[in-house]
């Protein structure tokens, strides 16, 4: 068995795409995933299963579009994953709010790209993951998710600093 910490993007934000953690964590149950956990509103889920990460990831997606009619992008992880990604962030963490993770849901072909952005933000892609660290905020950042999205021909998703490393936690408390 696998533990996963899988990542939806776009749920309860703004008033948008509303799904209590409850319904979800049913949803997930009846599924078969098993020791399903969410945490906070935003949908950060624990689960346990044998199946593969692309499985997962286009089951829980269809399974969200049918009964709540909502197209979600989903992007799953492993513990091994995160702890690769909190490992290999290249910024300095003295303030954990201006630095965040981009999760993408493959590789990209490209990593080196142009985006217009604020003076003093920065980003580095490795992986599967793009890092941002961002000194004056992310309000103003021109950074986004969608931007990297279209540059890099994939699905993206992101959280702060303090949320990626508490789902680590959470992954590994037994």
């Amino acid at each position: 068995m696998t533990r996963y910490i899988v990542l939806l993007r776009g749920i309860n934000v703004s008033g948008k795409n509303k799904l209590p953690m409850q319904d979800l964590r049913e949803l997930l149950i009846e599924l078969g995933y098993q020791n399903v956990q969410t945490y906070i509103q935003s949908g950060n889920v624990l689960l346990d299963s044998e199946k593969k990460k692309s499985i997962i990831e286009d089951e829980i997606k269809e399974a969200i579009q049918h009964r709540f009619g909502y197209d979600v992008p989903v992007i799953a992880r492993t513990m091994e994953g995160l702890k690769r990604a909190i490992t290999d962030n290249p910024y300095p963490i003295d303030n954990e709010k201006v630095v965040a993770l981009v999760f993408l849901s493959d590789a990209p072909k490209i990593t080196e790209i142009e985006i217009n952005k604020a003076e003093d933000d920065e980003f580095m892609i490795l992986n599967d993951v793009v890092y941002l660290y961002c000194p004056n905020g992310f309000g103003r950042s021109k950074l986004t998710i969608n931007a990297f999205e279209r540059k890099l021909n994939v699905t993206a998703t992101s959280r702060n600093w303090r949320t990626t490393n508490k789902l680590l936690e959470l992954a590994t408390v037994e």
